[in-house]
């Protein structure tokens, strides 16, 4: 259970720190001297870019939940 716990706690730490980039980001781009038209395009583009990663990378621990198992039940059988 410990070892659960550590690996919890390791995910949240990076949850953190890419919700802390990923404002960081925005506020950047947010205060960023540049027109409204090109800064909304921008954001845009990038949600959609994050959208697509986020849903791969959920796609890929799905398939990795999946696999373990799948193969822990081999093993028990």
């Amino acid at each position: 259970m410990n070892e659960n716990n550590d690996k919890n706690a390791l995910v949240y730490l990076l949850a953190g720190f890419g919700l802390g980039a990923l404002i960081g980001a925005l506020a950047g781009l947010l205060f960023a001297p540049k027109a409204g038209t090109e800064t909304r395009d921008e954001l845009a583009t990038r949600a959609k870019d994050i959208k697509g990663k986020t849903e791969e990378w959920i796609a890929e621990q799905r398939a990795k939940r999946h696999a373990t198992k799948h193969s822990s039940e081999e093993v028990g059988a």
